[in-house]
C-alpha cells in the first residue's frame, strides 16, 4: 500500500497536535519503554548506512586534532551537531517504519481478569 501524500498544512497540523504536552509525554513514555530495542535498530541503521565508518573516524581525529583551542571546540561542536541531526533523521525514519508496522498488525487483544 503506497504512502499517502501529505500537504504542508497536513504536516503542520500533525506537528501542532503532537506538540501537546500530554500527548508528547505519552510518546516519550512509549519510547522510554522500547528504548533498548529502538537503540539496536538505530545503531544497525547507522552502521548499515555507513554513517559511522572510517570517514567518521577521520572527522573525529581532525576535529580533536586542531591546534587552536577555539577552532578545536568549534570543530567538535559542529561534529556533535551533525551527528545529532543524523541520529534524529534516522530515528524519525525508524519511528515512521515502526508506526507503519504497527498499523499493519491487528491490535493485541487484552483481557482483564477480575
Amino acid at each position: 500500500m503506497p504512502d499517502p501524500a501529505y500537504s504542508e498544512s497536513d504536516i503542520d497540523a500533525a506537528i501542532a497536535a503532537i506538540s501537546d504536552t500530554e500527548r508528547l509525554r505519552e510518546a516519550q513514555d512509549l519510547v522510554m519503554r522500547t528504548a533498548p530495542s529502538l537503540q539496536r535498530v538505530l545503531a544497525s541503521a547507522l552502521e548499515d548506512g555507513g554513517w559511522f565508518d572510517a570517514g567518521h573516524d577521520q572527522a573525529i581525529r581532525e576535529a580533536a586534532g586542531q591546534d587552536d583551542a577555539h577552532e578545536r571546540v568549534r570543530a567538535v561542536r559542529t561534529l556533535v551537531a551533525e551527528e545529532t541531526r543524523l541520529g534524529m533523521l534516522i530515528g524519525v525514519a525508524v519511528g515512521f517504519e515502526l508506526a507503519r508496522e504497527l498499523e499493519r498488525q491487528p491490535p493485541a487483544s487484552t483481557t482483564q481478569e477480575d
